[in-house]
C-alpha cells in the first residue's frame, strides 16, 4: 500500500510542476503518435484574443494589524478589530473568485489557492467548495477547484504528515474523477489530475495512460482560447515519453511546443539539456 499511495505524495514535485510558469504564446497539437526521424506536425494557429487581460490579479494579502496595548483606547481596539475581520473577509471572497471564476488562468487559481493557504483559510475554503459541490452536483467547477484546494493542503504539509498526505492527494484524484464525469472536456481537472498521474511509480503501469491523457488536452487545447498553461503539456508529455524510453517522440513533442512556444524557456531547456528518465 505504501508503494503505491507513495508517489502520490511527492506533492512538493507535482506542486511544482502544476505551478510551472508557461509562455503566453497561443498553441496547436501534436499528434499522439509523432514517427521517428519524421518532422514533427505544425500547426498554425490564428492569434485570438487573450483572456488574461480580463483578469483582476490576485489580491495581496492584509498587513499585519499593530498589537493592542492595555492602554489602547478600547473603541479604537475595537475599530481596529473589525477592520482586520472585515480585511480578512475580503480576501477570502476575492481569493475564492478568483478560484472559481471562468476567466482566471490556472496560475492564476494557484496563487488564490496559496494565498488562502498563508492566510490560514484553506480549511475553510475545502469546506466551502465540498458543500457547494454537494447543492450543485451538475456543475464541474466545484469538485475541480475541490480537488486543487485538496491538492494544496497536501502540498503544504510537511513529510512527517505521510499518511494525511496521501488522503488529501487521494481525495483530490476523486474529486478531478467526479469533474471529468459531469464534464469531460473539463481542461483543469484533466491536467491536474494527469500531472499527479504522471508521478506513480513504472511498475503501476500507468505510463501509456499519461500520455493518452496529456495528447487529449493537447488536442483540446486547440479548441480553447490561448492559455500560458498550455505548454506545460508539451513539456509534461514530452517527460512522459522519456520516462518510456522514447526519446524521439519526447525530442519530437518538445520541438512541436517550441514551434508555438519560442520563448518558453522549459522547452528550450528541453531540447538543448533533455531530462533524464
Amino acid at each position: 500500500m505504501r508503494k503505491i499511495i507513495y508517489p502520490i505524495l511527492g506533492i512538493a514535485m507535482i506542486g511544482a510542476a502544476i505551478a510551472y510558469h508557461a509562455s503566453q504564446q497561443p498553441i496547436g497539437a501534436v499528434p499522439p503518435a509523432v514517427l521517428p526521424g519524421e518532422s514533427p506536425p505544425i500547426t498554425t494557429v490564428e492569434n485570438k484574443p487573450s483572456v488574461q487581460s480580463a483578469v483582476t490579479a490576485p489580491v495581496s494579502l492584509p498587513q499585519t494589524v499593530p498589537a493592542i496595548t492595555s492602554d489602547s483606547n478600547p473603541a479604537a481596539t475595537v475599530a481596529i478589530a473589525e477592520t482586520t475581520t472585515t480585511e480578512a473577509d475580503t480576501t477570502y471572497k476575492q481569493a475564492m473568485e478568483n478560484l472559481l471564476s471562468p476567466l482566471s488562468s490556472h496560475e492564476q487559481r494557484r496563487a488564490a489557492l496559496k494565498q488562502l493557504n498563508d492566510a490560514g483559510k484553506l480549511d475553510q475554503a475545502i469546506a466551502e467548495l465540498q458543500q457547494q459541490a454537494a447543492n450543485d452536483p451538475a456543475n464541474a467547477v466545484y469538485p475541480t477547484a475541490l480537488g486543487q484546494a485538496l491538492l494544496e493542503k497536501a502540498r503544504s504539509m510537511g513529510d512527517s504528515n505521510f499518511p494525511d498526505k496521501a488522503i488529501f492527494a487521494m481525495q483530490a484524484v476523486k474529486s478531478f474523477d467526479s469533474a471529468l464525469q459531469i464534464d469531460p472536456s473539463n481542461w483543469e481537472a484533466r491536467f491536474t489530475k494527469t500531472v499527479v498521474m504522471s508521478h506513480y511509480p513504472a511498475d503501476l503501469n500507468k505510463g501509456q495512460e499519461v500520455v493518452d491523457q496529456f495528447t487529449q488536452l493537447i488536442n483540446q487545447q486547440e479548441t480553447l482560447p490561448p492559455q500560458p498553461q498550455f505548454a506545460t503539456t508539451y513539456v509534461l508529455l514530452g517527460d512522459q515519453y522519456l520516462k518510456l524510453g522514447k526519446e524521439d517522440y519526447a525530442l519530437a513533442t518538445w520541438q512541436a511546443g517550441a514551434a508555438l512556444f519560442p520563448g518558453d524557456s522549459t522547452l528550450h531547456k528541453r531540447l538543448t539539456q533533455p531530462a533524464s528518465k
